[in-house]
């Protein structure tokens, strides 16, 4: 195992599905790719987004994924893992799917919250959807934590 591909979605839950992919690296060398995606901009998909002030709060968001990115691989970094990261916008698992098949990803870890049945059906459940479309085996992590903000932007 060569290349781990890790989708987090910057939850309480983000440390508990890291920690996973980092053991899932010691004794086999492999590298892993910290993965966020950020929904797509309101202009990109063609929705008015209505004033200045609501895209700046998005774009204070998208920074803001973007250095807890960095601090998280700095931190495994510290560790001796190799890692990089990137946060990308687009649907969810479209995105995490295209970047498992570009980095030719040998295994994704994602997180599975208990957010319940009717929560599943009607939204959905981005574990599921990549479960479904991986190019490549897929870690669930069962997650019990709140799906709260890791850190305040």
């Amino acid at each position: 195992m060569k290349t781990i591909l890790v989708a987090v979605d910057m939850s309480a839950a983000t440390s508990v599905v890291v920690d996973a992919a980092r053991q899932m690296t010691l004794g086999h060398g492999a590298t892993l790719y910290l993965v966020h995606v950020e929904q797509p901009d309101p202009d990109f998909v063609g929705y008015g987004v209505g004033p200045q002030y609501i895209r700046d709060h998005l774009a204070e968001d998208f920074q803001g994924d973007r250095r807890t990115i960095h601090e998280l691989r700095d931190s495994l970094e510290k560790e001796g893992v190799c890692v990089h990261g990137r946060v990308i916008q687009g649907p969810t698992i479209e995105k995490i799917v295209e970047e498992a098949k570009r980095l030719d990803a040998d295994l994704i870890v994602v997180g599975q919250h208990n957010r319940g049945l009717l929560h599943r059906l009607l939204q959905g459940s981005v574990t599921d959807g990549v479960i479904h479309k991986a190019p490549c085996p897929v870690l669930v992590v069962p997650v019990d934590a709140p799906a709260g903000p890791a850190v305040d932007h």
